[in-house]
């Protein structure tokens, strides 16, 4: 992609003119790169209108389903966005070190902690050596997604009795309640194609949380500490305590890989139901039969954390980094107006958002359930980004994913890990 790209009339601008505020920025252009296209591409324009609106500058966006790859390109060709929005940490990380990226303004560290729900896991995330090795803070999140979710039919539940659980322990104790009283508690899938194994490692990141200090978790994804370490393994028996046992899951232990994970939440929603509870992310109702009403004939509770060790409320997720990779004074706004509360409101109200600013209005929030997956993610105590997603892609979108396959078919837990770790080591 080359510069003119940015510039080209093809690109979508936002030029206030006349209409904005104070334009100040007027006639000053910033680019923004990124990985969205189509609707939401539509999406992300109208939200960066209200930028363009507000100072006078011309906003142009570009998307692309190959951003990874053109960004890198575009860096090194000396030819980058004014600010690049990241799909995860990994590549700006490795980017900053090359002296790619712009650190943000002084002072955004400060507010993050301020305005942030678990204000230091945000500022963690986007800090980064720099080219001399120093860390300084790159990365700006704005939009997340929220991975700590169990999802469940409320009718289902009525039905039974049960309420839900506020810690791990109660949910272990439901789980029991549930084979007491003659039913199944759960469905469990990892199937995915070439993907498969992938929903396995969500669960082990969340228990990970669960049941170590954010530091170790940092620890084992940057590999500082072996894969087949005590502390990782016990995070896999944890899952397998839930996947291994033929009581526990819909079809059986041995049908968890090749059960399918789109099709996996279904049995909620049998009658008389197959399973009363699905851990999974917040995309997984557009798997739902059709018809199905977040909210009213499926809900979502929050993947509750050990009362017993003082861990918090950890939260397991994704979301979009905002960098500057070629600095201009409208970069520097840009990323400063995402900080504002109008920034996130205008977004919430379009649907698909997620934000841990603590100052929004949640009134404005599209419906009802997103509201309350937000409730959630401002309820964290600690944020952590998907483990497998920041590992190299030959274990993180390897060995994890068919490690996992491998210990839900009855592989032993500690000879998992250590293969998965053996992988590792063969990258190095």
């Amino acid at each position: 992609m080359k510069k003119s790209l940015y510039a080209s009339v093809a690109a979508f601008a936002m030029t206030a003119g006349m209409a904005a505020a104070d334009g100040h920025l007027a006639g000053q252009q910033v680019t923004v790169f990124g990985p969205w296209l189509g609707p939401d591409q539509e999406t992300v324009e109208t939200v960066l209108s209200g930028f363009a609106e507000k100072t006078g500058a011309d906003v142009r966006y570009v998307g692309s389903d190959s951003f990874e790859s053109q960004i890198l390109v575009d860096a090194e060709a000396g030819s980058a966005p004014n600010v690049s929005v990241f799909p995860q940490p990994g590549l700006a990380a490795d980017m900053a070190g090359r002296g790619f990226l712009t650190p943000l303004k002084d002072g955004t560290g400060d507010w993050i902690r301020e305005n942030y729900a678990a204000g230091q896991s945000w500022v963690d995330l986007g800090t980064y050596a720099n080219a001399d090795g120093a860390d300084e803070l790159f990365g700006f999140f704005y939009k997340v997604d929220v991975k700590s979710l169990v999802w469940y039919s409320p009718e289902n539940f009525e039905d039974a009795g049960y309420e839900i659980p506020s810690t791990m322990e109660e949910l272990k104790a439901l789980t029991d309640q549930i084979v007491a009283d003659g039913g199944t508690p759960w469905c469990i899938g990892l199937g995915s194609g070439g993907a498969t194994g992938w929903p396995a490692t969500d669960w082990v990141e969340d228990m990970m949380l669960r049941t170590q200090e954010p530091a170790v978790y940092d620890a084992w994804v940057a590999n500082e500490m072996p894969f087949d370490a005590p502390e990782v393994v016990a995070a896999i028996e944890e899952f397998g305590a839930f996947a291994r046992n033929d009581a526990y899951v819909a079809g059986g232990a041995g049908a968890v890989a090749s059960t399918d994970f789109r099709d996996s939440p279904k049995g909620l929603f049998a009658s008389p139901p197959q399973c009363y509870m699905h851990r999974q992310a917040s995309f997984i109702p557009a798997f739902f039969p059709e018809g199905t009403e977040v909210g009213t004939d499926a809900d979502f509770f929050y993947f509750p954390a050990y009362e017993g060790k003082n861990l918090g409320s950890p939260v397991l997720g994704a979301g979009t980094l905002w960098a500057i990779t070629n600095e201009n004074d409208a970069a520097h706004e840009l990323m400063a107006w995402l900080q504002t509360p109008e920034a996130h409101e205008a977004w919430m109200a379009l649907g698909g958002f997620l934000t841990p600013h603590k100052g929004v209005d949640s009134s404005k929030f599209s419906d009802p359930a997103t509201a309350k997956m937000n409730e959630i993610l401002l309820g964290a105590t600690t944020f952590r980004f998907d483990a497998s997603d920041l590992m190299p892609g030959g274990v993180g979108a390897g060995s994890f994913w068919t490690g996992m396959v491998d210990y839900a078919g009855g592989k032993d837990a500690g000879e998992v890990a250590s293969a998965i770790q053996d992988s590792w080591d063969a990258l190095k």
